[in-house]
């Protein structure tokens, strides 16, 4: 592994976790627009998925300067990346749920709260992947759990949602909740992935 000054060290654990911070920020919020769903906050799921993005392009670009990093480069390029992937789920689904007009029910409230307590975890990682590389392991395992405990609930949903179509305009609404199940699938299995490079960073520090 690289060895890097503290200085660049912080730089880019500071990147990382604004990143996450990011995430679980929106993840709140989504979590709020689907108990009650409101314009305003689906326009601050948008604001604090484009001040991520502004994050992540200064990640890069700090990446793209360095020759040594703290962490292997394409580590850090990953897990920038799968962060970002989740908090843009978490978008798209607001994006979705107002473009087609979704109502949420208990399945995706669920979803999201479980996606909500994954992004926590994967902040807690990363907060801690530095000084504290094994219990930075410990939020990833828990996150993976949760991605699991997700994809549960999102079997679930489907099974329930196919069950028994009623009309012409029900088949339709089981078309669009699909589409935001699987946009919460997808950011879970992001998050999942998140985990996965935080566990890998942890190995490559031993």
């Amino acid at each position: 592994m690289s060895i890097f000054s503290r200085k660049k060290t912080d730089r880019f654990t500071e990147l990382l976790l604004k990143q996450a911070e990011y995430s679980l920020e929106g993840m709140q919020l989504l979590l709020q627009y689907v108990k009650n769903p409101d314009d305003a906050l689906a326009r601050q799921v948008s604001e604090v998925e484009g001040q991520a993005d502004e994050v992540r392009r200064i990640l890069i670009d700090e990446l793209n300067r360095t020759f040594v990093t703290p962490i292997d480069r394409e580590d850090i390029f990953a897990l920038s990346g799968t962060v970002d992937d989740v908090l843009d789920y978490a978008y798209s689904t607001v994006e979705e749920m107002t473009l087609l007009k979704v109502q949420p029910n208990a399945y995706i409230e669920r979803m999201v709260s479980l996606m909500t307590d994954a992004a926590r975890e994967l902040h807690n990682a990363i907060a801690r992947l530095e000084d504290h590389p094994q219990v930075a392991t410990d939020h990833a395992v828990r996150a993976k759990a949760l991605e699991n405990r997700m994809e549960t609930v999102y079997r679930d949903a489907i099974a329930d949602l196919f069950k028994s179509p009623r009309d012409m305009d029900h088949v339709v609404e089981m078309f669009k909740l699909r589409e935001i199940y699987r946009h919460l699938s997808n950011a879970a299995d992001r998050g999942d992935a998140a985990a996965n490079v935080i566990a890998d960073i942890v190995v490559k520090k031993m």
